[in-house]
């Protein structure tokens, strides 16, 4: 499919993220928190849309950012029929007890349109670190 033009925002899009801490995979004394987040998109439209690729802005409790950009999610670029949901969990590796991610994916639907359906942004927090 070719792509058209590109839009901001598409409501048929929905997102919701629940992370967890993995103190397992954690070393504080070395400055590495991980954490796992695990990503609902769900299709509210009448159409199918294709994830393509991925855009993230990881901000850690000292003001240092990362962004990351790319194909698609776990190595799959999902195509969600209507009513149908994806769901994958991924990682994050932080140098500080606390941070946020946030961003977009961008999507095409099938008449080869490309819009970015936003990432709200979620915290990463290993527990009791935020009251």
């Amino acid at each position: 499919m070719a792509k058209a033009h590109t839009e901001n925002t598409n409501n048929d899009i929905e997102i919701k993220v629940k992370t967890h801490y993995l103190r397992q995979q954690s070393q504080p004394d070395n400055e590495k928190y991980v954490f796992a987040y695990t990503i609902n998109i769900h299709n509210t439209g009448e159409r199918k849309y294709q994830l393509i690729t991925r855009h993230w802005v990881i901000t850690e409790s000292d003001f240092s950012v990362q962004e990351v950009h790319g194909e698609g999610v776990v190595g799959k670029q999902p195509i969600i029929e209507p009513g149908k949901s994806f769901e994958y969990t991924s990682a994050a590796i932080l140098k500080t007890e606390v941070g946020t991610m946030k961003g977009f994916y961008d999507m095409l639907d099938e008449n080869g349109r490309v819009f970015k359906a936003a990432i709200p942004q979620f915290t990463l927090s290993v527990p009791r670190v935020l009251q």
